[in-house]
């Protein structure tokens, strides 16, 4: 295949091999893949007609391209605007639709964003706070693509900026994670060296992660585009419904979250039948239960494959197709190994560091900090070309100067390579797969005038994974429906509170910080 340096370009690839080959499906619309292109080069035409100016330079001196924040939910005009903002040589800036006033704010002054394509209600919400340029879904402009007024090819690519996905940080302001088009594209390399290989152009592959998520963006709309292959929109989940349109497009690749195979294994018997045409069912984004992954297999009679990334890994770092491409066992809570081209180190408390990339003995281990395979657990470092190119604007906190990069991760590998995840350096909560950080969510809640303190921890759900627990201290009146609705209007629905806690106090340590461990000791 020719080489590819904009992640637009893979479009453009497609519709050269594959012309008339399904692109996407949605409801009842079938997009071919020169039909999808040729809506791309029109949309992508009127974008480098406006007049953008600059990109926001950084700290470096370095310029990035003007951004374009998306903010839709799973439909087709999602994947125009993503390769049409490539294929103008701009950023694209994928954005929650579900945000609020505030959080919708904060993106959009943080990331500089020039154009915003929304849902209408999204517009609204945006007010005064919306770029200079903005379209609606259903109201996207169409540029000139005729002979006279070609679509300039692009000349970003490689180490240019291609998406920025904002990621929520420890300080409570989600924070941009720079992905460049090398790194975009390095994680399918990196997949489709696997044999077998996740997917390929004959696969039909379901799209219900949103693609504002790195993982239903990169792992699912751009690796449908990699492999010229056909996605199925789900622009809103449903058990029953999502199930039958499976059934209905010979889906053969699912793509999924825990909360996903947790409905749906208990679908008893609709679920062995719907599911005949798959042949490979993976999870990211969050530890799925066992009892999940028991119940789907029994009725299935298939295994969910799982694999773990962040979205400043675009997103893939490990997964249990590794170990059991081979002939190896899939053991329960592992994410598997590391894909090919993708290194990982664990870094132990004592100091000592153990690559993983193979079975492991004692040897392994450094002498200075003996332990024995499966015992010793430690931060998990990344290296490997589909690593973001640090945090916005000026790149600090990337990947240091020997490639290696931080994940905030613990975990630790067993004899035969295997990683199991343990938990975090941080203190996030992943709801649905979702990053939510207590502080943000604490400091919405002491915003209130009745509230004096809060803390806010996570606890086990058996749906999503994790809820989001809040333990307030009240300096007046207030009630826990209004303490929620309250939290409802400055926060994204998957990060409100569903329990509140009132207590008269909190426990502090000696240098005033809320000792969580307690809290999370009185509900475990």
């Amino acid at each position: 295949m020719p080489e590819v340096r904009n992640v637009a370009d893979l479009v453009r690839r497609a519709a050269d091999t594959r012309p008339d080959h399904p692109a996407l499906h949605w409801h009842d619309r079938v997009i071919t893949w020169a039909e999808l292109n040729r809506q791309v080069d029109e949309l992508a035409a009127a974008l480098s007609a406006l007049d953008l100016g600059g990109g926001r330079p950084a700290v470096d001196g370095a310029q990035h391209p003007p951004r374009v924040a998306i903010a839709l939910p799973n439909v087709p005009e999602f994947a125009v605007a993503l390769f049409a903002a490539l294929r103008a040589n701009l950023c694209a800036v994928p954005v929650n639709p579900g945000y609020t006033a505030r959080e919708l704010a904060h993106l959009l002054s943080d990331s500089g964003a020039a154009v915003l394509i929304g849902t209408r209600d999204v517009l609204a919400i945006a007010g005064e706070d919306a770029p200079p340029h903005t379209f609606a879904l259903g109201a996207l402009p169409r540029g000139d693509v005729s002979k006279t007024a070609p679509v300039p090819e692009p000349v970003t690519g490689g180490e240019d900026l291609a998406v920025l996905i904002y990621t929520s940080g420890t300080a409570g302001t989600p924070k941009g994670a720079m992905l460049s088009h090398r790194a975009l594209l390095a994680n399918h390399e990196q997949l489709a060296a696997l044999d077998p290989p996740p997917a390929g152009p004959d696969d039909v592959v379901l799209l219900a992660v949103p693609l504002f998520h790195a993982y239903g963006l990169n792992s699912g709309l751009v690796a449908v585009a990699y492999h010229a292959a056909t996605g199925v929109l789900v622009e809103r989940f449903d058990p029953a419904d999502s199930l039958a349109l499976v059934a209905r497009r010979a889906v053969t690749v699912v793509a999924g979250v825990p909360t996903m195979y947790v409905a749906w294994s208990l679908m008893g018997e609709r679920l062995a039948d719907r599911f005949k045409s798959v042949r490979l069912a993976v999870s990211g984004t969050a530890p799925l239960e066992l009892a999940t992954a028991e119940r789907f297999t029994a009725a299935t009679g298939q295994p969910i494959h799982e694999g773990y990334g962040l979205t400043e890994t675009a997103p893939v770092v490990a997964s249990t197709i590794v170990g059991t491409a081979s002939g190896g066992r899939r053991k329960p809570g592992s994410i598997g190994r590391p894909i090919p081209g993708v290194e990982v180190k664990l870094a132990l408390a004592g100091g000592g560091e153990v690559l993983v990339d193979g079975p492991l003995d004692d040897d392994d281990y450094d002498t200075d900090s003996p332990g024995t395979p499966g015992t010793d657990p430690g931060e998990v470092l990344v290296r490997g070309a589909n690593l973001f190119s640090g945090y916005w604007p000026d790149g600090r906190d990337g990947p240091g100067a020997d490639g290696w990069w931080h994940t905030a991760d613990v975990a630790y590998a067993d004899a035969d390579g295997d990683l199991f995840l343990v938990d975090r350096l941080t203190e996030l909560i992943l709801v649905s797969g979702f990053n939510v950080y207590p502080h943000e969510v604490e400091q919405v809640l002491c915003a209130h005038p009745a509230v004096a303190e809060a803390a806010v921890i996570g606890v086990p759900h058996p749906y999503t994974g994790q809820a989001v627990k809040a333990f307030v201290v009240r300096s007046g009146e207030v009630t826990t429906d209004e303490l929620v609705a309250h939290a409802e209007k400055n926060l994204a629905r998957f990060k409100c509170p569903a329990a509140i806690e009132f207590v008269s106090d909190l426990p502090h340590s000696a240098t005033g910080k809320v000792r969580k461990g307690e809290l999370r000791n009185g509900v475990a």
